[in-house]
């Protein structure tokens, strides 16, 4: 762990950041008295996707005579009377 004041933070700050983006943690003080830890930021584990924002498949209903949903329609629509 590296500590360092304030002040030379600010003069270093990207210099610090470095450490931590290869896993160091950075003290800051502030009169001598310590004010902040930066860390290194720590894989998140894998979230819930919530059910309604889920890709869903379609349904596929596989009937005998290898007809679709929309043949049995467009068949229905040809048979009625009108």
């Amino acid at each position: 762990m590296q500590t360092l004041p304030l002040s030379e933070f600010r003069a270093n700050a990207s210099a610090m950041l470095d450490l931590v983006e290869r896993g160091e943690t950075v003290r800051i003080l502030r009169h001598g008295k310590p004010v902040a830890d930066l860390v290194p930021v720590q894989a998140e584990p894998a979230q819930k996707v919530p059910s309604w924002k889920r890709k869903i498949e379609p349904l596929r209903i596989e009937r005998p005579d290898g007809k679709t949903g929309a043949q049995l329609i467009i068949e229905e629509r040809e048979q009625a009377r009108y």
